[in-house]
Order: structure tokens, then sequence, then C-alpha cells
């Protein structure tokens, strides 16, 4: 990996969330599905999955012998995982309030969970059953009275088993064998099969989020998701095993994905360079990270671990592995990131899998002002109000001059005219 020291960069890595290229393509195949409906959904599985679909629904049959396909360590995984993560979110839920005045006024807000939310899990390279666990949870926990699920089918027509295992421990009510940009549009637009829904969340390619770019205020959706990111920020103590390790862990997702170190130590950043090549060669999806580790990943050496927490800010990284003996002492100068790990066992893939927090989280420097996926993403807030009239004779005079002030005229007879 290149080692550059932070007092000599001109600029820090630069990453964006780049779509330009496929969005043609993409429009084309959204308004397709907007009016073929499931007639394009099932063209565009022969075309682009090859396989062959008799129906897009997966069935209540497919799903129990998916249940019964997993090996029991991995059931036992999922449900620790599943409890974890229920718990982490339970805590997230909020209510309304009620704020009551003396005169008799009250005002407040009600919390609504959005009715129905569209699920979008990846297929292709990786199954993700861990990503159906962080989308559909919080959605469960929201109260969201149907979850709708989509994932593009295998060559048989397929949907892998863990990931359709996840679904029904997590509670998702419907499933459907659809994948890529029409898989997105068919949510946002409803076909024959698949029901229309409100809000749309869960990673995918770049067809996958040029399509809810595009879809978006038809309805809602989570964030337009980027390569994987992590940023370990290292003291001299650290093992150079465990952070190169802990790099490639995000390399390996996609040649496109970020993984840096900042560290005050300049031996462990040689070290941690020497380790990459060495545990790189071992690894299944070795073709992938080196591209990700070659193209887009570095090792910054900062003068101190202020610094260093410092550059980490300026990044906004997705996952920040704070990792050193007393990483509570920094936390407090951490601004701008999705996840922060702490301590030297810590790893990222504890966040994908088991710990409980969630695993889909803001991309591409959007740490500096978005949040990972929670139940508040599944709700919606309504204001109310109640004035008696003596309240409102209280305060008419005010709303009309406010009003007039504004050039409204109507707004200011609508209070007026309730006192004549």
């Amino acid at each position: 990996m290149k080692i550059i020291r932070y007092s000599e960069m001109d600029s820090m890595l630069m990453r964006c969330m780049e779509t330009s290229g496929v969005g043609d393509a993409v429009r084309v195949i959204v308004s397709d599905v907007a009016r073929n409906g499931d007639a394009a959904l099932l063209a565009y599985a022969e075309k682009f999955d090859g396989a062959k679909l008799e129906s897009l629904a997966v069935t209540d049959a497919e799903i129990d012998a998916a249940v019964a396909a997993i090996s029991e360590p991995l059931k036992k995984a999922m449900e620790t995982a599943a409890e974890n993560i229920r718990t982490f979110h339970g805590a997230q839920k909020r209510e309304g309030f009620c704020l009551r005045n003396p005169d008799g006024t009250y005002m407040g807000q009600k919390v609504t969970p959005i009715e129905k939310v569209g699920l979008y899990i990846p297929g292709g390279t990786a199954s993700y059953p861990s990503t159906v666990f962080m989308n559909a949870i919080p959605a469960k926990i929201a109260g969201c009275r149907e979850i709708v699920m989509v994932s593009p089918p295998n060559k048989e027509g397929k949907i892998a088993a863990p990931i359709l295992a996840a679904a029904k421990m997590a509670g998702v009510t419907k499933v459907f064998k659809a994948g890529g940009a029409q898989a997105i549009a068919a949510l946002a637009y409803g076909t024959e099969s698949v029901p229309k829904v409100d809000k749309i969340v869960g990673p995918g390619n770049a067809y996958v989020a040029e399509a809810k770019r595009q879809v978006f205020g038809r309805v809602n959706i989570d964030m337009i998701a980027g390569p994987s990111e992590i940023l370990v920020v290292a003291d001299g103590t650290c093992n150079p095993a465990y952070v190169a390790a802990d790099l490639l862990s995000q390399a390996e997702h996609d040649a496109l994905a970020c993984a840096v170190l900042v560290t005050d130590s300049m031996e462990l950043a040689e070290k941690v360079s020497i380790e990459v090549e060495r545990q790189l060669a071992r690894l299944p999806r070795e073709a992938i990270a080196r591209r990700a580790i070659e193209g887009n990943s570095q090792i910054i050496v900062t003068d101190d671990l202020l610094a260093a927490v410092e550059a980490a800010n300026e990044l906004a990284p997705e996952h920040l592995e704070l990792c050193m003996d007393d990483p509570e002492n920094y936390l407090p100068y951490v601004r701008n990131a999705g996840s922060v790990f702490m301590g030297k066992y810590c790893p990222e893939s504890l966040g994908d899998y088991i710990a409980g927090p969630n695993h889909t989280l803001p991309t591409s420097g959007t740490a500096r002002f978005s949040s990972p996926l929670s139940v508040d993403d599944f709700i919606k807030k309504t204001q109310y109000t109640y004035y008696t009239r003596e309240a409102l004779a209280k305060v008419a005079d005010d709303i009309a001059v406010f009003a007039r002030a504004e050039g409204l005229e109507a707004h200011a007879r609508a209070a007026l005219i309730r006192m004549e």
C-alpha cells in the first residue's frame, strides 16, 4: 500500500458515488417497468440474471425449504445476530409528545410507521443475509405493516437460501425475484405482482443507486450508497496483522472499495503495508481486493493520534476503527463517521454481523451530514395543534401583522374573522 505523510498531502483521498454513464440505461429500464410491469421484470430476469421465471413471487414452500437448508451453525449465528439487532434498534423506538398549556391549548407530535417499505437485497457475487436483518428488523420494530423484499435470482431462478431464511426470521411479509434497476422501479411504481411501496432501502450497485435516485420523489429512499469504506486509526502498539485484516475486510467487497490506515507510527505503516500484501495472496477474492487496495487505498502517517482522528473527520468514513488501548479518550473528537469500532478487539466485521448496530451506513463522505439506517428511517412524524377561541384572540393580531408583512391578506383574515 502507498504510504503518505499527512503533512505532505495536497488533499485527502477523494471518493464519489459515481453513477454517470448509467443514467440513460436506467431511465429506459424504469420506464419499461412502469409501463409493462411483470412482463418487463420477467424479461429482465432472463436478460440480466439468466433466469427463466414462471413467477416473480417467492412461495412459502421455497422459504420453508431455505430455512431447512441452512446449516445449524449458520442458523445459530443468524439467531444471535437477529437478537442483538433487535435489542439495539429497540432502544431507538420513539414515542410522540404533547405539550399542554394552562390556557387549554396544546400541540404535539405523533409518530406513525411508514405503511409499506421495500428492501433491496443484493445478489450477484455474494449473498448478504446480514443485510436482510439490518433493513428488515428496524422496519419491523417501527411497525411497518408491509415489508416487501426484492433480490435477484440465480440462473436456476432461486434466491440464496440464507437470504430467504433471514427474511423469514426478520418478519419480511413478501419476497420477489427481481434485481437491479428493474426491481427498484417495481417497488416505486408497482406491478401486477409487486406492490408499490412508500420507501425503498438497501444497498446495490451503480444501477440500483441510480434507479433509487431517479424514483426519489415518487417514493422515499434511505440514501445513495457508494462503495464500501474503512478507515483505521491505529497507534504504534497495534498488531499489523490485525490492521491489515481489517483493511482487507472491506477491500474484498468491491474493486471500488476504499481502505485507509491513518497512524502516528511509520514503523507500523511499513509493517501493515507488507502484511496487506501477504494476506492478499491468501484471499479467495484476491483479484477484487487487490484492485481496491492498489486503486483506492493508502496509508497516511500523522504526527500524533489527534491529527489522525482529524484526518478521519476530513474523510468522514463509513466505518471508523479506533484501534488503540484507550479509544474512549479519542471518541469525543470524532465528528464525522458512520459507525465507530473501538479498541484492538473490535473489528469492523463484528458490526457487519453480530454486534447489533446497523451496518447500512453513509458512504462517500456523506457521514458529514447523514446517519446510519435506524428505526427513524421507517417512521414519519405528524404535528398537531389545538387552540381555544380565547387563546386565538390573544395572538390573532400578531398573526395578522406577520401575514400582512408577507403580503398574504387571506392569511390575516383567516385569524381575524374568528374574532368578529
